[in-house]
């Protein structure tokens, strides 16, 4: 199957899903949508390779340590279920070793999500989450896979700076990843200023962007200015739906209204840049 559009940050492994999941996936692929699952600990890591072996192609998985998750985290239902998760509550410390033996698999694409989320955090968090980080930039490189990326800052300014961070989330992921001059990226759901993007640009990294484009002006500056073959689509589902489907669970069949979109934005065809997104995930993915 050629596929029109892909959806490359989704997480139809989460438990959101658990009651349709295969008839999701059926609809997107029905829909020529390829998907690309995320992990966000080892259990979600897992269930994303398992869904990618359950079809032939167009469905594959990036694995990885959400950084909410090296430490006490918010118990979010959508992706853990409900019921009493001690997980949520103690914390994953990354183990190489466990995401290595998952990346023998072929269908595995990526390493992530991870990064740093700055949202609610305090010094001590911020030094787990820079561990886990730097542990996932390392095993991308040894594999030669793409990282997945997810940078959130403090919107209130509350952390103290100093040499364990900023308040700029995106500011600390780049001093590490540029010590690092193999790595690849994504920076997933980007909500920063052009100028960081720029300097993820820079580094040979592609940028993302989701639904939220469809009921927002926020991100259109960074579309507008970034480089076609730089960009590329996803829905983050079961989160943040696009216009006309806000309010509803979302799902990687609605990622033509993200390419949509972004066409509109950069005043070029819809086909262009549907075309343009998949050579994008195919030549960083190697898929």
């Amino acid at each position: 199957m050629k596929p029109k559009y892909i959806d490359i940050h989704s997480h139809v492994n989460f438990k959101a899903f658990d009651a349709d999941r295969d008839e999701v996936v059926r609809r997107a692929l029905d829909n020529d949508t390829w998907m690309i699952n995320v992990g966000t600990q080892i259990d979600t890591s897992k269930d994303a390779v398992d869904l990618a072996d359950k079809y032939e192609e167009g469905v594959y998985a990036v694995i990885g340590l959400h950084p909410i998750h090296t430490g006490a985290s918010h118990h979010d239902e959508e992706e853990l279920g409900t019921g009493n998760k001690e997980f949520s509550s103690r914390g994953e410390i990354f183990n190489k070793e466990s995401y290595r033996k998952l990346l023998e698999n072929k269908k595995v694409v990526g390493i992530g999500e991870c990064g740093l989320d700055y949202y609610r955090c305090t010094q001590e968090s911020i030094s787990k989450q820079k561990k886990a980080f730097v542990e996932q930039i390392e095993l991308a490189c040894e594999f030669d896979k793409l990282l997945m990326i997810h940078l959130r800052n403090n919107e209130k300014k509350e952390l103290i700076e100093g040499k364990e961070g900023t308040p700029n989330a995106y500011v600390d992921a780049l001093y590490l990843l540029r010590k690092y001059p193999k790595v690849r990226g994504n920076v997933h759901f980007f909500s920063g200023t052009w100028s960081e993007a720029k300097s993820f640009l820079d580094l040979g990294f592609t940028l993302s962007f989701t639904g939220v484009i469809t009921f927002t002006h926020d991100y259109d500056e960074v579309i507008k200015n970034i480089p076609l073959d730089r960009i590329m689509s996803e829905t983050d589902s079961p989160y943040v739906a696009p216009v006309p489907h806000r309010g509803r669970r979302n799902e990687p069949s609605y990622v033509k209204e993200v390419v949509k979109k972004i066409a509109e934005i950069k005043n070029i065809s819809e086909k262009e840049v549907a075309e343009t997104i998949i050579k994008n995930a195919k030549r960083v993915f190697g898929i």
